[in-house]
């Protein structure tokens, strides 16, 4: 096996390599730091870099082809990473635009391992772009009000109910729904305690008439299983 021999010129396009990517993921981590996002400075400079250092190794180790190789792995490997952010909290799901800016900072180191530091630059401004220039139309989209015309809404029947009357409380919510013809997907337990329990019933996404979805809420008030019932629309997860 022949011995590695130290290039200075290999070292520094190394070098050079890896200061890109430090810089482009630090800009980057920077705008998720100021907004307090799970990934930060730090971990998006590491993404950038690491992503950087094992595709030059590649082509100084397995020329373009090696290359090639590390990238798929870049690729594959990162999605694990941007897993462990993505949390969920009831219904909600956050961390998703965090995996993809660690995903997208991946993408930067890759281009400046493989020498593309133009690509790489213009990368970096387009993730930059997404999550600054378009949080503006996000937020505005998300205050609109939820319409059935524009959305596929998702309506939830809630139902409060003491520990010793959910099956009973569950038997007359299935009942008021099936009734009115509103197909459930599912009953499931929202918030459970010693003294009371919250069950929503998820209608198969459909548009429904609230004057309708009123009405349940008042006839399943009126049963002595229930100390409590409403109605919310949102959308798919």
């Amino acid at each position: 096996m022949p011995q590695a021999t130290f290039d200075p010129l290999v070292f520094s396009k190394t070098a050079v390599a890896l200061l890109i990517a430090f810089v482009l993921g630090g800009l980057i981590g920077l705008e998720r730091q100021w907004r307090q996002r799970t990934a930060g400075l730090r971990t998006n400079v590491l993404v950038a870099v690491g992503a950087a250092a094992f595709v030059d190794l590649g082509m100084r180790v397995g020329g373009a082809d090696g290359s090639v190789r590390v990238i798929s792995y870049v690729v594959s490997g990162i999605g694990f990473l941007g897993a462990g952010v993505i949390m969920k909290e009831g219904a909600q799901v956050r961390g998703i635009n965090t995996a993809a800016t660690l995903w997208a900072s991946a993408a930067v180191g890759t281009f400046a391992g493989a020498g593309e530091f133009a690509g790489a630059l213009l990368v970096a401004a387009f993730v930059l772009a997404g999550n600054t220039l378009l949080r503006p139309i996000a937020n505005y989209v998300n205050r609109a009000p939820i319409s059935p015309e524009t959305t596929e809404a998702v309506y939830r029947v809630h139902v409060v109910c003491r520990p010793e009357k959910v099956s009973e409380a569950r038997d007359l919510l299935f009942e008021e729904l099936e009734q009115r013809r509103y197909p459930i997907r599912e009953i499931e337990t929202l918030s459970e305690g010693e003294e009371l329990i919250e069950l929503a019933a998820t209608l198969v996404p459909t548009s429904a008439d609230p004057k309708e979805l009123d009405a349940v809420a008042r006839h399943l008030e009126r049963h002595e299983a229930i100390a409590s019932a409403t109605w919310t629309v949102g959308t798919e997860s």
